[in-house]
């Protein structure tokens, strides 16, 4: 694991975008590259898509997303196609929703497709993101999916609120080639603590055969020693 402490969210998004570009023009063959929410990931998507990356490889799926129509402002896929894949000829696969579907269904189809997806290779890079509370992907603590060893994809409530997601899970996460975590602003501070020591969701992110990257501005690294 490896940790890197910028100046600025701006120079986390721009080294972050510009490893991503350059794995994906460096590959042979599909490419598939793993997806985050939130805002800080968002400045890393904008950034790509000012490089110039052979998206033509790659297939891009989402590490969690909420349980919102596919259009919603909420939608994790959503922000990712404004924000680059719509723009881009890449392939981005989101999880189904209508409201005729249960999460469980959603996630099960989800699953068989990352399934078919990694039949033959793992997942090249997964961007992940950190919460408040350690959480990464959908993984909450506390939830259910935590504990979760035999499905990739599951559908997970959030404790402390009740609200459902679709999220990765470690036997998923852990299978990837290459993490990358970004995480800026002091309100991070405390979670990448724990996160660095291995006593949150998202310190338990560590693949055997994974190298785990993490990428943060000063703010965020106020707090390590």
């Amino acid at each position: 694991m490896e940790t890197f402490v910028h100046d600025t969210a701006d120079e986390v998004a721009e080294a972050v975008s510009a490893t991503v570009s350059s794995d994906i023009n460096k590959t042979d063959g599909q490419f598939s590259l793993g997806l985050a929410g939130g805002s800080t990931p968002e400045a890393t998507y904008r950034k790509l898509l000012r490089t110039a990356t052979d998206w033509t490889k790659v297939t891009a799926w989402l590490a969690d997303e909420r349980w919102v129509a596919d259009d919603s402002d909420r939608s994790n896929g959503h922000m990712a196609a404004r924000a680059l894949f719509d723009h881009v000829p890449a392939r981005l696969v989101r999880p189904d929703w209508s409201e005729d579907l249960s999460p469980d269904e959603s996630a099960t189809r989800y699953g068989k497709f990352l399934q078919a997806l990694h039949a033959e290779s793992r997942p090249d890079i997964v961007l992940l993101g950190l919460g408040t509370d350690g959480h990464t992907a959908s993984l909450f603590p506390r939830s259910t999916a935590l504990d979760e060893t035999r499905y990739r994809y599951v559908a997970n409530t959030i404790p402390e609120s009740g609200e459902v997601r679709l999220t990765a899970t470690y036997p998923l996460l852990n299978s990837a080639r290459r993490i990358i975590f970004v995480a800026v602003g002091q309100s991070k501070a405390e979670a990448l603590k724990a996160s660095l020591a291995g006593a949150s969701p998202a310190g338990k992110v560590d693949g055997r055969n994974t190298e785990v990257e993490w990428h943060v501005d000063r703010q965020a690294a106020s707090l390590l020693s």
